[in-house]
């Protein structure tokens, strides 16, 4: 065939021709520095030009100067959406000068400019990566599940440095240690190729050549070199070296694969390489390798690259970039936080401080040791040292270059493939353009482009079978000037030198590409290089002969040659040359570029640019899967040529339109098999549209205008009238059917097949995977026309085949369409002999209904055939089916399931093993975890709701009784996915909730206050509107108490000073008398603010761009009557001075707690809330410290906290400090260490400058180490601690005053470094904590001081004589708690024993009476469990001596006594039950333990009467209080969060108490207790953790400041660690529909301990839940909402979680049920009950009344439009009955998805008593609903559970059957019988029968008369022989007693 017919025969149209100008031109036109861009032209841009090919080619531009085209580039890629679904518009990246703009869009959408970036230098390149972080150095840490996070970025590469820019909006700028020629976005990070000066090149000989490749894995990690392993070296293992290359170029970089393509610039070669991370062996082997070779002489030299890479570090960067060190230091992302790091710190080393990852330090410090190594392989011996060394040989340590660190490579490149050498090769043959591309069959290319010799070569590489690595084949020449991948239909577009644009499939030839508009080039310029005769021209070394391929495509029956063009009338009648702008002849195509899924932009040689879209090659779902199906069969060459013809014939110009898409298919294929569809009558006459279209012209066009007989019998034969005769419009005008009459010619002679064509020998497959997908497309009811279409199309096949049981299958399933006269064509017996039978292919037609069916009815199975990926749903079914039916929990388990049956081309005749296995049911598993698993698989396989509801509904029925089961039970932690299936929306809003981080953790809109606006102006800014009154209210839903909290904490107003003026008094004693007053409230006013912030606590999510509102400490007054102002500040009396600063730092603090830990916050907020007032500077120090409370301090940049700390301003350090350590609880942070142990003198080296560091930030650091080291026994630091307990005080007054409080928080902070250790101190030994302790407690020599700050505390104090006794007064408080610390829990008696209080006379008077509190309440932590709740046991505590001597606390006269000091007693007797009682708080902290409240509330009331009884001076006032104080504390923290009324009133009445005793310390202690009773507006309370507890002895230590700066005995600021302990733990349900909170019942599962058995309590939520670890499990109870369990058996992560988000958790009502709040006794509900119960008023039902029933919208439209009568019903009433029922059982049982299957089920019975069943499919769904309720496993779910489930309570199904039952009897008795038995004797029925008599074949499950005959019924003669004989074909008994009379021949035999 010549050449040119050749090109006319496959022409294919391109579609959507539109002119191309990159988007970003525009934008940078109308950009702000455009100015600044006319003045920079001058400069020479020869050093912007980006030479390289793949990262887009130089645009070119019209009408623009040659430099500023130079300066121009972009680069298009697919849209990528952030959700991951599909979206087809083009993103690109367009560089001008020093603009970078990044647009969206695509011909359908306008474009937007998504991001515009300018830089300061000229852009040398932009691109597109995508950093990964791994999880643990990222600090997004709720990200659940993978491993790393992945960072989209856009890089910005300038000169000196490369910016980064992600998408969540961080950037980054990385100098750059060297000049780089190129940058590469890889899979894991960037690669960089140093550019090579030209002085490097000759390697001299000291001298190792550098390494030319980089690689940086995030920006803020160093740029490390790369690391290369070559093939097997001298010494046969493979070599690891340094790339060194200066030869090596990269030209083409993938991520999917990730590999790297090379070109060698010496050898002329192209090399691939895989790209991986570097393994830790490979390191050390690189390291180790340029130890070695390091030789004295040139070792500092080797080390310049290391150096030269480091110095941009210290500043000194070659190329000096002013941020670049400021830069690294500012990002936010990361904090550095790994313990192995000590030997950085931020302040010291900026880079290294913010790497991301630090390989632990390899002992290696230079580069060396690397030259140039290659892989030919040829001849030349490789260049190489040899290494004399054996690997272990020493070293050579002695000559490292002190300074530099090795820099560890962090990726590697494996030689994969080199070209072989030939000897035509030219120097310079560099790829220019290199891409990966699939052929139609999924086979892979690696393409590149050689443009000097006009080549596109292509290799064929594929994974090897265990996917660790790629193969490479032979190499492919294809003649091209340029080309392109058109990935959207695995092709690639080629130039070919002659101007032409052919589609190539691989290698494989498609077609020419005719573009509308452009004029073929071979009009308008000569070839300019002959045209080679194939396109396959010089193929080395292939696998297989290509004499497949290179077979012209000879098959001229397909298409008609394409009118020529060159005949120019033709030309014009186009319609699309007159749409295009540019009609000169002169315009030819020059080069393609930006491919994008299957649009290409094609460059001119006009310079203008066109983009084009490539064709699809399939738009109708039909032939898609057809096209699948027969690809996967077929063998890959075949394939491919099948794919490459059909293509040609559906994109051939001017081709056909959607709808005949299928009858192209249809003929194309028949023509492929041998058919001559011409002659064939009804292909001839499928309808093309626009069939004058030179692919299928018509035989003769008709001249006449007449018409004829033939335009009749064309009509009448068409698919249109068939189509119409089975409508049921003709039925119902009783139309009688017309027949064309059999035209002549059509029987004369019988066709045959033409055996030669392509798929010819193929015919059994591709019919058998046809038939399968016929198969497949049944269980999709959206494909009924497809399945018509197709049917058609499989009766041609099977009767050609000869395959009658496939006929009489396709019959039953359609009787109207399969009529008995068809044409047959003739297969010679000969031909069939060629014909390739497959292995798979079956004599039974396989079908998937009745495989169900046999499943239902528990008779064996086969396995079913199915098409991987094709038959997807078919596999689907089966699969749920096994599992769920059979009870076979393996089905889902693996791959390859022993019930399907794979189908691929390859396949060899495998034996089928016939294990006939009667699939019984199994009863080993509970049925609910089938439906569970089921579900699960379902929904992990992503088959969703809609999928559900397009599944035919016989089929689906199994999996809704599953979902149904599901529904009832299911369990809380499954994935949002199942909750959607099984139709909870409660469960999956509160899945997706879980996904989600959300901002608001509230519920719905947070509403404010319900205050009216008159008063909101002053009511504002107290400083608690921020509350969720919405769940308050329904917490306290009975009372004011809310609002009295707000106003007993409420310090923003003025207090009222109530004084009334004696007579006697002038008025300037009046006034100092009001000011004096004032001063004594002002002691409570400086109290509450801790108390608002546990009020408030984590209740406000702020704005990001307004400050945090810190409500104003108000200490005015205000006199009645006239309301005059008091003001302290007038100077009549004397106020202590810096009076309100601690209070002031408490209000900071109490704002700052009200922020939630999930808020967005960064660090430039927290900088933004700075005041600029010094006076406030406390107040931000307080709220410092509270954002570290709640965690967010962590995104402070280090920069911040050291400026911070460097301000000098004593309460800024301390809040920053604590702050800090509690936001690092635990975790050993060595840069926070570090920070801390500035303040610490202790913890500095001895020699260090004495740093004067205020008394107070010293306490808070030792705290803070405390908290940064909490539980981790780290002995170093417990060492120090334990000595700075007792650190003596120094000569120089230093450590001389609030000498207490240092030692308690020493001993605080040591017991929470050994918390809860006990006794296994590892390693601790040594140093005798314990008794060191126990000596701190009871005085004594003091030890001499080891370690190294002995010279300290050589010189005694010149102050204080202590001598050299422990003074016990100030070592005592601190170590008593380190013990109950150390020892919590641990029950240790020995320990606790020392801690007993004295019981003599004597002992008692040494001991401080506060003491015995402390050691009262640290035995009873240690002896945890011997606390018991009653006050038997509280008084055990007290010594029998004070037991029998004391006064008790009620009595009213003196016991007299002489030997006794009654006062110590007394006041002994006292401290030593708070102590206990305090002990009691703690152990049922946070529980609400109603005998602990008891116990607690009897001793407070005690105490308080004992406040006023005569005995009290003996006791003393100001302990009486403290203890009081004490017992407030303890009753507290019992009930916290719940709000109790009784401990309320004991606040309140204390709140009133203002004169006498009552100073700051106790109004502190109430109005925590006040705080701890509603904490966190009642969401949190306390927790009883080891953590927790340590938090509140700091937070609640039994000692109270005396007045508002007193920090002598305890730092003040340590009262609010008590946020470590609190909680999250209300549950709040919310209604799933309305989104409010609302009222449900919980059932809360205790489990079982040794204090009591397992218990379960109802509790009406919202409530707090007790601490988690008690509980087992937690239900949401009916009736009124549905089940919900949240199993704690499994861990408490999934409750934590709902907790922690607001503990929102979604229920959902049922129907008809009303929530507990309209309707609080459940009596409005009774009516719904009423009707659920099932009685004759179901035809009472009111449509109207669905609504208290449901809230589906769809559900009232059925209600109103098919359920409410019209005026004149007649016969519809009947029908709306029906509808009404049905809605009605649907609604009530909750199951209103079955809806259409009910009226689906109804309408199909009806069509069947019409006898208007023109197909079966229905039949066979109500066939398997039946099926499924009589099988066996139904059955058994049924005895399990019988008054659930679905279809349950209904005579609907019953009713249905029975009427089918009748309708198929009387069409028997009225003369079916005749019919059928002519059928079963394989005679022809009439025509008017056929449609009935399949329906009786399919319901009664007849066998086909083939089946029978080799039955051997023939000679039965009674009903027990058929019996037997029917046992082997399955037919049911009653379809058999129907069958008989005809068997038998005779009725009679009926009687037995």
């Amino acid at each position: 065939m010549s050449d040119h017919s050749d090109e006319a025969a496959t022409m294919i149209a391109a579609g959507d021709l539109q002119e191309f100008a990159p988007r970003g031109r525009e934008h940078c036109r109308r950009h702000p520095s455009a100015l600044t861009l006319q003045l920079r032209r001058l400069q020479p841009a020869s050093e912007l030009c980006s030479s390289d090919g793949a990262a887009g080619l130089v645009g070119s531009l019209r009408e623009v100067t040659i430099h500023e085209r130079q300066r121009e580039s972009w680069q298009l890629r697919k849209g990528a959406s952030d959700v991951g679904e599909e979206v087809d518009y083009d993103e690109e990246l367009y560089v001008a000068i020093n603009m970078v703009i990044w647009s969206k869009g695509s011909k359908t959408q306008a474009s937007t400019v998504y991001k515009a970036f300018t830089v300061d230098s000229p852009v040398l390149q932009a691109l597109w990566c995508d950093f990964t972080i791994p999880q643990e150095k990222s600090d997004k840490a709720d990200v659940s599940g993978s491993g790393e996070i992945i960072e989209k970025c856009i890089c910005i590469l300038q000169n000196s440095c490369i910016n980064v820019h992600s998408i969540e909006g961080k950037d980054y700028i990385a100098a750059l240690p060297f000049q780089v020629a190129n940058v590469w976005p890889t899979k894991y990070g960037l690669l960089f190729e140093r550019s090579s000066s030209s002085h490097e090149v000759p390697p001299s000989p000291p001298r190792e050549p550098l390494p030319t490749m980089f690689s940086m894995l995030h920006p803020l990690d160093e740029i490390t070199p790369l690391v290369c392993k070559s093939g097997a070296g001298v010494f046969g293992s493979a070599r690891v070296q340094y790339v060194a290359d200066y030869t090596m170029r990269i030209v083409f970089l993938n991520t999917e694969p990730s590999i790297v393509m090379t070109y060698d610039t010496v050898q002329s070669l192209h090399t691939v390489w895989a790209l991986r991370r570097v393994k830790p062996e490979e390191q050390n082997m690189v390291l180790k390798f340029s130890e070695q070779l390091g030789t004295p002489q040139h070792m500092a030299t080797s080390s310049s690259l290391t150096a030269h890479l480091r110095s941009f570090s210290k500043g000194d960067s070659p190329v000096g970039s002013p941020f670049q060190n400021y830069s690294s230091i500012h990002s936010q992302s990361r904090s550095v936080s790994s313990p192995s790091m000590q030997s950085r710190s931020p302040s010291i080393s900026n880079m290294a401080a913010l790497s991301r990852s630090h390989s632990p330090a390899l002992g290696v410090h230079s580069f060396s040791g690397v030259q140039r190594f290659n892989f030919s392989g040829s001849a030349q011996s490789p260049r190489r040292h040899s290494i004399t060394h054996s690997p272990n040989s020493t070293s050579s340590d002695s000559f490292l270059v002190p300074e530099t660190e090795p820099i560890v490579p962090e990726l590697c490149i494996d030689h994969l493939w080199t070209e072989t050498v030939t000897n035509m090769r030219e120097k310079n043959s560099q790829a220019s353009k290199v891409f990966i591309t699939t052929d139609l069959c999924g086979q892979k290319f690696l393409c590149f482009l050689v443009e000097s010799q006009l080549q596109l070569r292509c290799v064929k590489f594929q994974e090897s079978n265990d996917k660790s690595q790629l193969i490479f084949g032979s190499v492919t020449n294809i003649q091209a000037k340029d080309a392109a991948p058109v990935e959207g239909i695995d092709t690639l577009l080629v130039l070919d030198g002659s101007g032409n644009l052919v589609l190539y499939s691989g290698v494989v030839r498609v077609g020419k590409v005719f573009i509308p508009g452009l004029p073929a080039p071979s009009l308008t310029m000569s070839n300019q290089m002959p045209r080679p005769s194939t396109p396959l021209d010089s193929v080395s070394t292939p696998s297989k002969p290509l004499n497949k391929h290179l077979a012209p495509l000879e098959e001229g029956v397909l298409l008609s040659p394409v009118p020529e063009l060159r005949d120019s009338s033709k030309l014009h009648d186009s319609t699309y040359i007159e749409d295009c702008t540019f009609q000169q002849l002169g315009t030819f195509i020059h080069a393609l570029r930006d491919p994008v899924h299957n649009r290409v932009t094609l460059e001119l040689s006009n310079n203008t640019m066109v983009r084009i879209a490539i064709p699809e090659i399939a738009t109708s779902e039909l032939v898609k899967r057809c096209l699948q199906g027969v690809k996967a069969i077929l063998p890959k060459e075949i394939a491919v040529q099948m794919l490459v013809k059909w293509y040609n014939a559906y994109n051939a110009p001017g081709g056909p339109s959607y709808h005949s898409e299928w009858n192209l298919f249809v003929t194309c294929l028949m023509n492929m098999m041998g058919y001559n569809t011409e002659r064939l009558s009804w292909t001839r006459n499928l309808d093309f549209e626009g069939s004058l279209s030179p692919v299928i012209a018509p035989k003769k066009a008709r001249p006449s205008e007449t018409g004829s007989d033939e335009d009749w019998e064309y009509l009448l034969s068409s698919d249109y009238h068939k189509n119409f005769e089975s409508h049921p419009v003709a039925k119902a005008l009783r139309l009688d059917p017309l027949e064309a009459l059999a035209s002549k010619d059509d029987f004369s002679q019988s066709l045959s097949l033409d055996s030669s064509t392509l798929l010819f020998t193929h015919i059994p497959a591709i019919f058998f995977v046809l038939h399968l997908i016929y198969e497949e497309l049944k269980l999709n009811s959206l494909m009924g026309e497809g399945i018509r279409s197709l049917v058609v199309l499989l009766v041609q096949l099977a009767r050609d085949l000869k395959l009658d049981a496939y006929i009489d299958y396709y019959y039953r399933d359609y009787p109207a369409l399969v009529k008995a006269s068809r044409q047959t064509c003739v297969i010679d017996q000969v031909q069939t002999g060629f014909m390739h039978q497959p292995a798979f292919f079956s004599p039974e037609p396989p079908s998937i209904f009745q495989w169900l069916s046999s499943c239902l009815k528990g008779e064996g199975v086969q396995p079913y055939p199915y098409l991987p990926g094709i038959c997807e749903r078919s596999k689907l079914v089966v699969v749920s089916v096994a599992l769920y039916i059979l009870g076979d929990e393996s089905a889902v388990s693996n791959e390859a399931s022993h019930y399907l049956y794979k189908i691929t081309s390859g396949q060899r005749k495998q034996q089928m093993e016939q294990d006939d296995n009667r699939c019984s049911f199994r009863h080993s598993t509970s049925v609910s975890s089938l439906a569970e698993k089921l579900v699960i698989w379902m929904s992990d396989v992503g088959f969703t709701l809609r999928d559900l509801e397009s599944l035919p509904f016989g089929v689906a029925l199994p999996i809704r009784d599953a979902i149904y089961y599901c529904r009832e039970q299911p369990a809380s932690d499954w994935p949002e996915a199942v909750c959607l299936l099984i139709g909870r929306q409660d469960l999956s809003k509160q899945a997706c909730e879980g996904n989600l981080q959300k901002g608001k953790s509230s519920v719905g809109p947070v509403l404010s206050s319900d205050i009216p606006s008159g008063t909101e102006s002053e009511e504002d800014e107290d400083g608690m509107n921020d509350m969720n009154e919405e769940v308050m209210s329904l917490i306290w839903s009975e009372d004011l108490r809310v609002q009295e909290v707000r106003r007993l904490l409420q310090s923003a107003r003025p207090v009222r000073v109530n004084v009334v003026q004696m007579p006697e008094a002038s008025d300037h004693e009046y006034i100092e008398e009001k000011e004096n007053r004032l001063l004594q409230l002002c002691q409570r006013t400086m109290a509450l603010p801790v108390g608002r912030g546990m009020f408030t606590l984590f209740s406000y999510h702020p704005i990001p761009t307004e400050q945090l509102p810190i409500p104003k400490l108000n200490l005015m007054g205000r006199a009645p009557p006239r309301n005059t102002t008091v003001d302290l500040n007038s100077g009549n009396i004397d106020v202590p001075p810096n009076m309100a600063c601690w209070a002031s730092f408490h209000n900071g603090v109490a704002a700052g707690l009200k922020i939630a830990p999930a808020s967005q916050i960064d660090s430039a907020w927290i900088v933004y809330n700075k005041p600029k007032i010094a006076e406030l500077a406390n107040e931000y120090a307080g709220f410092l410290m509270a954002l570290g409370l709640n965690g967010h301090l962590t995104k402070l940049a280090t920069l911040n906290i050291h400026d911070y700390l460097t301000k000098g301003h004593e309460m800024t350090s301390i809040g920053l400090l604590l702050g800090v350590s509690a936001a690092k609880l635990g975790t050993m942070d060595m840069a926070i260490t570090r920070l801390l142990s500035i303040h610490i003198p202790a913890l500095l080296p001895p020699t260090s400058t004495e740093l004067d560091v205020p008394h107070n930030v010293q306490v808070a650091a030792v705290i803070g180490i405390g908290l940064v080291y909490q539980g981790t026994a780290h002995r170093h630091t417990a060492e120090v601690l334990l000595a700075e307990i007792g650190r003596p005080p120094g000569p120089e007054m230093e450590y001389c005053t609030d000498r207490e409080s240092y030692s308690l928080a020493s001993g605080l902070a040591l017991g929470m470094v050994c918390l809860g250790h006990g006794s296994n101190l590892i390693g601790m030994s040594d140093l005798n904590v314990p008794e060191q302790l126990y000596q701190y407690m009871v005085g004594g020599h003091r030890r001499f001081q080891a370690g190294m700050h002995r010279e300290k505390h050589k010189s005694p104090s010149y102050q204080i004589k202590e001598g050299d006794t422990i003074n016990v007064d100030v070592t005592c408080p601190g170590a008593t708690l380190a013990l109950a610390m150390i020892y919590l829990k641990t029950n240790n008696r020995s320990i606790a024993d020392w801690l007993q209080a004295p019981d003599t006379m004597y002992l008692l008077d040494f001991v401080k009476p506060e003491f015995l509190l402390l050691r009262t309440l640290a035995r009873c932590l240690i002896l945890w469990d011997d606390i018991l709740p009653n006050s038997k046991w509280v008084n055990s505590n007290v010594p029998q001596i004070i037991r029998e001597n004391s006064i008790s606390l009620q009595a009213t006269e003196l016991p007299s006594s002489e030997d006794l000091s009654l006062e110590t007693l007394a006041q002994a007797h006292v401290y030593i039950i708070a102590g206990a009682c305090l002990s009691l708080g703690f152990r049922f902290a946070g529980s609400e333990n109603l005998a602990a409240f008891k116990c607690l509330y009897k001793y407070a009331t005690d105490f308080l009467k004992c406040l006023s009884a005569p005995t009290a001076s003996i006791t003393g006032h100001y302990n009486l209080e403290t203890c009081l104080s004490v017992l407030l504390l303890a009753l507290a923290m019992v009930m916290a969060g719940s709000g109790n009324l009784k401990v309320l009133q004991l606040c309140r009445f204390m709140h009133k108490k203002t004169g006498g005793e009552m100073n700051y310390g106790f109004h502190l202690a109430h109005h925590m207790a006040l705080g701890l009773l509603f904490l966190g507006g009642g969401r949190y309370s306390l927790s009883t953790s080891n953590s927790s507890i340590a938090a509140l002895l700091c937070a609640l230590y039994p000692h109270f400041p005396v007045h508002s700066t007193d920090n002598r005995y305890h730092l003040q600021a340590l009262r609010h660690l008590y946020v470590l302990a609190a909680e999250p733990r209300l549950l709040t349900p919310v209604d799933v529909d309305s989104n409010t909170p609302c009222y449900a019942l919980i059932e809360v599962t205790y489990k079982g301990t040794q204090w009591y058995a397992e218990a379960t309590e109802e509790l009406m939520a919202p409530t707090l839940l007790p601490e988690l670890h008690l509980l087992k499990q937690i239900r949401v109870k009916g009736p009124r909402y549905w089940e919900l369990l949240i199993d704690l058996s499994k861990g408490t992560n999934h409750l934590k979680s709902i907790l922690s988000k607001g503990g929102v958790l979604y229920v959902k009502l049922r129907a008809g049920q009303l929530s507990y709040k309209e309707d609080p006794m459940g009596w409005r509900s009774l009516l719904a009950q009423t009707v659920t119960h099932r009685n004759s008023e179901a035809r009472a039902f009111k449509p109207e009344a669905i609504s208290a029933f449901t809230s589906d919208p769809a559900l009232f439209s059925f209600a109103d439009y098919f359920c409410k009568p019209t005026v004149n019903m007649g016969q519809k009433q009947e029908i709306l009955d029906l509808f009404s029922s049905i809605l009605y059982e649907c609604v009530t049982q909750e199951n209103p998805e079955m809806l259409p299957t009910y009226i689906a089920i109804d309408q199909a019975v009806r069509r069947l008593e019409r006898k208007e069943m023109s197909e079966t499919f229905e039949l066979w769904q109500i066939k398997l609903v039946l099926e499924f309720f009589s099988s066996r496993s139904h059955q058994e779910r049924m005895s399990r559970n019988p008054n659930r489930g679905l279809f349950m309570n209904s005579e609907f199904l019953p009713v249905m059957k029975c009427t089918i039952d009748n309708t198929l009897d009387q069409w028997l008795q009225a003369g079916g019988d005749v019919s059928l038995h002519s059928y079963l004797s394989g005679q022809p029925t009439e025509e008017s029968q056929l449609s009935m008599l399949a329906c009786f074949l399919i319901y009664h499950s007849v066998p086909t008369p083939g089946q029978l005959a080799a039955g051997g019924l023939e000679g039965s003669t009674n009903f027990s022989e058929l019996l037997l004989k029917f046992k082997q074909l399955n037919v049911p008994v009653r379809a058999l007693l129907r069958l008989a009379p005809l068997l038998l021949r005779n009725p009679q035999a009926m009687v037995l």
